[in-house]
């Protein structure tokens, strides 16, 4: 089976993390999708473990499913050519600030004209609306504004960002969605359209889903931030040997804690085993559910829990995923043999569906490996390609075109 966006092409033109994530969820869904790289590539590819040069871990993880082509788009020739090809292509995606992308002919004014049915994302750190329009942004930026890294107080005593490049990647998943709404439209109107992802407005968005909190109404009727988490009540605890995620939901799963506990009397405890009783002093809740955690050691633990429905897990360094004994059972890591970098270890796509195969059927591409025959299909001659890499189109990059 096919994937649901075979047959359709994207030219991705991002760099970094955010853009080449969507592009290369729409990639692990069928679409074909073509990663056009400056002459020096995408940055990612010199970040992090390499075996070969410009073939760096961080760019391994994110652009799966993609062809790599070489243009120097601050060569007129070569900003020609991308809009000879956007002229053929369903989906253009971008993270080039508005100016720098009008300048090249990038906006979606001029490119619809020539290509109405062509769906344009920009992905950016803030709308062009406000005062932010037009500022670089990246991950710790908008961790910052938009009030992420003000709730690491809670574990670190001070403003920290979260480990992880969240801010980049929620934005992508918004964008891949994104993306797809907009196809689903265009089959009903037969017209593309401008895609906007600000990172700030979507972070923001996000956070607010629990931490609007009192401010949702106007006016405002308590404090923002949902309290188990900014008063940093949900953690993992310590055990007798290690550390334990646990996270009682509903009154049941409580009182069936306290009997596996050993302390059925707390099951009867109203300030314990009701969802009232415990947001009257969740404090002393959770330092009591701490201390009781902390007589036992993670085996027993588990093995108490083990069948009860009460949700617990045990706390995975990151080396510990390689092993885990879902991931294993499930065959989430994929071993696949790359024709320059050797064996790679890739994560599964987590999407099922029964109609489609989201399938990873192209490995990380080596810098401009496909520039020619991507050129090829969109119709340019040889002696065409030729006149590029004359007019200097590719930068330094090689070609044998004659």
């Amino acid at each position: 089976m096919e994937g649901p966006l075979a047959g359709l092409r994207v030219l991705d033109l991002s760099s970094v993390i955010m853009g080449p994530m969507t592009a290369q969820y729409l990639g692990d869904m069928g679409a074909d999708v073509i990663k056009v790289e400056a002459p020096d590539g995408d940055i990612t590819r010199q970040i992090g473990p390499r075996r070969s040069p410009r073939m760096g871990a961080l760019f391994m993880a994110n652009n799966r499913n993609k062809r790599s082509l070489v243009l120097d788009l601050k060569n007129p020739a070569a900003a020609a050519a991308l809009r000879r090809m956007a002229m053929q292509s369903d989906i253009l995606l971008h993270s080039i600030r508005t100016g720098a992308a009008n300048r090249l002919g990038l906006g979606y004014e001029a490119l619809s004209a020539a290509n109405p049915r062509l769906v344009l994302c920009h992905v950016k750190g803030f709308s062009d609306d406000g005062p932010y329009a037009g500022r670089p942004a990246y991950d710790d930026i908008v961790q910052a504004l938009s009030g992420l890294a003000a709730l690491q107080r809670v574990a670190a005593g001070e403003p920290r960002y979260v480990p992880t490049i969240i801010a980049d990647k929620v934005t992508a998943v918004h964008a891949a969605w994104a993306i797809a709404l907009a196809l689903f439209q265009r089959e009903r109107t037969g017209r593309g359209q401008q895609v906007s992802l600000p990172m700030l407005e979507t972070m923001v968005a996000f956070n607010a889903a629990e931490h609007l909190g009192g401010a949702v109404f106007e006016p405002q009727e308590g404090p923002m931030g949902y309290d188990p988490i900014r008063q940093g009540l949900r953690r993992p605890f310590r055990t007798a040997d290690g550390y334990l995620c646990f996270l009682p939901y509903n009154d049941t799963h409580w009182r069936r804690f306290f009997h596996l506990a050993g302390h059925p009397e707390m099951a009867d405890d109203p300030g314990f085993a009701t969802l009232a009783g415990r947001q009257k002093d969740l404090d002393a809740v959770w330092k009591r559910v701490g201390a009781l955690l902390a007589t036992r050691g993670n085996a027993e633990w588990i093995a108490l829990f083990e069948g009860s429905d009460v949700p617990f897990s045990v706390v995975n360094e990151l080396e510990d995923l390689l092993e885990d004994p879902h991931l294993v059972e499930t065959g989430f890591w994929r071993m696949m043999e790359h024709p320059t970098e050797g064996v790679l270890r890739l994560p599964s796509i987590p999407i099922g569906m029964s109609a489609a195969e989201p399938a990873i059927r192209r490995l990380p591409p080596g810098l401009g490996e496909h520039s020619e025959e991507i050129l090829a299909e969109f119709g340019f001659t040889r002696s065409e390609v030729a006149g590029l890499a004359e007019a200097g189109a590719f930068g330094g990059a090689v070609t044998s075109a004659k």
